[in-house]
């Protein structure tokens, strides 16, 4: 038989979903493995929006949508960002579809020409990558430090760019670090892309989950900016909506436009009832989000002072989402429980095996000798997960 495409044969599986996979498959078999893979809110959706959804299919909201959301689901987007973020868009500018992770990719599809570079730093969501691939972009990694924070400066993004750099891509607050942005460092990188005409794709969808510090959409800097940047953001991890699927991009109008050309003859609209109930999400009480949020803030504090107690093994405090980047790399070269440990997928495999411990290693994001782990699951597991590293460590 031919073979099948080139871009197809080079997707690599996601890293994040396969530990999270794995974790489920194990405790099915009955083996009581903790799982920090998957960066997912461990909290029910808010009553009020699970109603909203009831209501919606009960008055038959069961039809055919805008290709780019319905209007009142971006009317209700643009006023949240209005309140929470100072952004004020026009309706016509707001472009939904089935989570944040597809919109990346609707953005990229329409934003790149085969061969246009993509500047990336690194460590980075390990998604972006393969997305930048599958669009024929080509990825220009930026490797960043945890003595600079993981984040990239202004002299980096410049002696990066070169006549085919179309864009920049980046989580603010970081995924996989949690590191955020200062308002000073925005405003000094969009300089830069503004001096080198690009565009920036500014996926905030941690946004809200803001702990330290003070949060600054690339597209608050100047009208200039707002032109050049493509706000991606959603309900997953603000309203614990992670299988709900419903994510958004604010942008210009004429890549919005492009953006609901491409939908309309790709996946169409995003689910009916899903987009009903992101309304409610968005114009109702914000109360359980706040709840979550200071949540995450307690747990990030016992993992943080937890980790940096150990020997072995320590980590710099995020700013926001829900991830702690551990740096492991005390341990590369050493044998643990047996296993020669040379690396993160090394340790990672290891402390499964070992410590029923499920975690996703630094290379994933582009980075080796860290692992992560999310905190977005109980105190319970978060106590046991790190007696168990504690132990493992210990071995």
């Amino acid at each position: 038989m031919k073979s099948i495409s080139k871009v197809a044969s080079g997707i690599a599986p996601s890293a994040t979903l396969a530990i999270s996979a794995l974790a489920k498959e194990m405790k099915a078999q009955g083996i009581d493995v903790i799982g920090f893979g998957a960066g997912e809110p461990d909290f029910p959706t808010p009553d009020n929006i699970k109603a909203a959804a009831i209501k919606a299919i009960n008055d038959d909201m069961s039809h055919y949508t805008p290709s780019g959301g319905i209007l009142p689901l971006r009317q209700a987007i643009c006023g949240y960002l209005d309140r929470t973020f100072g952004l004020r868009y026009d309706p016509s500018q707001i472009v939904v579809s089935s989570g944040a992770k597809h919109i990346l990719y609707i953005v990229l599809q329409t934003l790149l020409n085969p061969g246009d570079e993509v500047i990336l730093p690194a460590p980075y969501w390990v998604t972006y990558a393969e997305i930048i691939r599958m669009a024929g972009g080509v990825p220009v990694i930026i490797n960043t430090t945890e003595e600079n924070r993981f984040k990239m400066s202004a002299d980096e993004l410049r002696a990066a760019c070169t006549d085919k750099t179309k864009c920049v891509i980046m989580t603010n607050p970081s995924n996989p670090t949690g590191m955020l942005y200062s308002p000073d460092e925005v405003k000094t990188l969009s300089a830069v892309i503004s001096e080198k005409d690009l565009y920036i794709v500014d996926d905030e969808i941690y946004a809200f989950l803001t702990y330290s510090g003070e949060f600054m959409s690339f597209a608050a800097v100047s009208e200039d900016m707002k032109e050049r940047t493509i706000v991606v953001n959603g309900v997953s991890k603000t309203y614990a909506m992670t299988g709900w699927r419903i994510g958004f991009a604010a942008c210009n109008s004429q890549i919005a436009k492009a953006m609901s050309n491409f939908l309309s003859h790709s996946t169409g609209n995003a689910s009916n009832i899903a987009q009903y109930a992101s309304v409610e999400a968005y114009n109702g009480t914000q109360e359980t989000a706040k709840l979550m949020r200071d949540e995450f803030i307690k747990r990030r504090r016992y993992f943080v002072d937890r980790v940096n107690a150990m020997e072995l093994v320590s980590c710099t405090e995020p700013d926001g989402a829900f991830y702690i980047f551990m740096n492991i790399k005390k341990v590369i070269g050493k044998t643990i429980c047996g296993d020669y440990i040379g690396s993160s997928d090394d340790f990672c495999k290891s402390l499964l095996k070992n410590g029923l411990v499920a975690t996703v290693p630094g290379s994933a994001f582009g980075c080796d000798g860290y692992v992560r782990w999310s905190y977005a699951t109980s105190m319970e597991n978060i106590k046991n997960g790190l007696d168990r590293l504690e132990k493992f460590l210990n071995s």
